[in-house]
């Protein structure tokens, strides 16, 4: 495929040219999730198969819990974006938003096209060999549990920022591992490709997080 899904990457840590928050203002924003839902969701459709997964396939379980897993980076960095007064965590948070959500559309298209329910009976992560371990208190991996959530909401700069960057970085490794694995168990050429770009672009993000966070004070 043609397509990226991967994120702009925000410049440097060492970029200082500001970046203002009217690029990203809250309605911009919202109106580009919903657009890139609606785009995610028509290239998704696009091209026939002779044949398609199956409901208890790895495909379709990642896919299902990969969005599980995009819907709580997306809940996350709306948070950060809509408060924090840093102009980097604001850029960033909206670039996470926009490519994650952008990404639960090509999923939720291809399991539409397989005639496949977006969700499913089965335990999460279940689709993964060796999944032992990976699901803490009902959490996929790097997830971050209610409590953490809900400190997120109630945080102000600079607080926030530590905050929303430390359970992103997590959440990322967490993806990373899931894409990872789909990448050595699925041979569905749509769904690995969209895998690697995910372990490409949240890798990216993780070393833009690092070089953030050696910028803040430590909450």
């Amino acid at each position: 495929m043609s397509v990226s899904t991967e994120s702009n990457t925000p410049a440097p840590a060492g970029n200082t040219t500001p970046i203002s928050r009217g690029r990203f203002g809250a309605a911009w924003l919202a109106a580009a999730l919903a657009f890139g839902l609606v785009v995610g969701l028509a290239i998704g459709l696009l091209g026939p198969r002779l044949s398609t997964p199956g409901d208890d396939s790895v495909e379709a379980g990642f896919l299902r819990d990969m969005s599980t897993h995009h819907a709580q980076a997306v809940e996350m960095s709306m948070i950060a974006h809509a408060n924090s007064t840093n102009p980097k965590v604001v850029t960033l948070s909206a670039d996470i938003a926009l490519t994650q959500h952008g990404q639960i559309g090509y999923m939720q298209a291809w399991l539409r096209d397989w005639h496949l329910s977006p969700t499913s009976s089965s335990a999460p992560m279940a689709w993964m060999k060796d999944a032992a371990g990976s699901v803490q208190n009902g959490l996929m991996p790097g997830m971050a549990t209610p409590e953490q959530l809900a400190e997120l909401r109630k945080a102000a700069s600079p607080t926030l920022d530590v905050q929303f960057l430390t359970l992103m970085r997590a959440h990322h490794l967490g993806g990373i591992h899931m894409a990872e694995e789909i990448i050595e168990e699925s041979d569905d050429k749509d769904v690995t490709w969209l895998a690697e770009s995910q372990v490409r672009g949240q890798q990216s993000e993780i070393n833009l997080i690092d070089a953030m966070l050696k910028e803040l004070p430590a909450s």
